[in-house]
């Protein structure tokens, strides 16, 4: 385990996330600052759309994307291709050194999940290595959630990329994660922000079904993540100077603790 402080892992939707989203301005600036960040992707509707081109049917098991094997070639030309490529020529053109790594390239590792969703792996490990070396260059690490198959020979798996950021903000024993989202926060009952709290009441959410949807692997990674990490945020990825804020410890989103 990398004892590295100010490492901070952020994770980011597939595409900008809307049209006061300063994210990508935040993080070069932080960068430019001499913040060691660590960038994770997602892709889902960019995945969707691509899959919807193609004219391949989606399939799902128990609200799960089943992955066969022409959706997992689209995941792969769209995660690592199209959307990795395009967030770092726009870090390039913001004048930060930043690389693009598939997760597929030996930095996670994962087994089948279940035969019946396909190619979708299960995260067993994550190895820093390389991750860390650019960290210390200088370099910004972009990284789409793809895993190096341990189960099946020469196999690629598509994974979560929340559960991925987690994984990798675990491994590196980061000072902080941060998921970027299109809400405010967590919410309790009341559709009111919840501005801190604990692991244990963050699974209590999950448990008595509040926290729902794409929430629940977000809240899931930063309770795995937060074994060696400091905290965990889930910030709202729309307002402006969202990221600044969280790095200052204002008052944004949700943070676990």
């Amino acid at each position: 385990m990398n004892n590295s402080s100010n490492i901070t892992v952020i994770k980011i939707g597939g595409s900008t996330l809307g049209e006061t989203d300063s994210t990508f301005a935040d993080i070069a600036s932080l960068h430019k600052k001499g913040w060691k960040v660590v960038l994770i992707h997602g892709g889902g509707k960019e995945i969707s759309k691509w899959i919807n081109i193609q004219g391949i049917e989606p399939n799902f098991v128990d609200g799960l994307r089943v992955t066969d094997k022409k959706t997992l070639d689209v995941a792969i030309a769209v995660l690592s291709g199209k959307v990795n490529s395009e967030i770092v020529t726009e870090f390039q053109n913001m004048g930060v050194n930043s690389v693009g790594l598939a997760g597929s390239s030996g930095i996670i590792e994962a087994k089948q999940l279940d035969s019946k969703l396909g190619f979708v792996g299960e995260i067993t490990n994550c190895n820093t290595e390389v991750i860390l070396r650019l960290l210390d260059d200088g370099f910004l690490p972009i990284i789409s959630p793809l895993a190096l198959s341990i189960d099946i020979k020469n196999q690629i798996y598509n994974t979560n990329a929340d559960t991925a950021a987690g994984f990798i903000a675990k491994a590196l024993a980061a000072e902080n994660i941060i998921f970027q989202t299109d809400v405010p926060g967590i919410m309790d009952s009341n559709k009111r922000v919840i501005p801190q709290m604990t692991k244990a009441q963050a699974l209590e959410l999950i448990e008595t079904g509040i926290a729902q949807g794409g929430m629940i692997p977000k809240i899931r990674a930063c309770i795995n993540a937060l074994e060696y990490v400091k905290t965990g945020r889930i910030i709202d990825g729309r307002e402006a100077g969202a990221l600044v804020t969280a790095f200052t410890n204002g008052n944004i989103g949700t943070r676990i603790i």
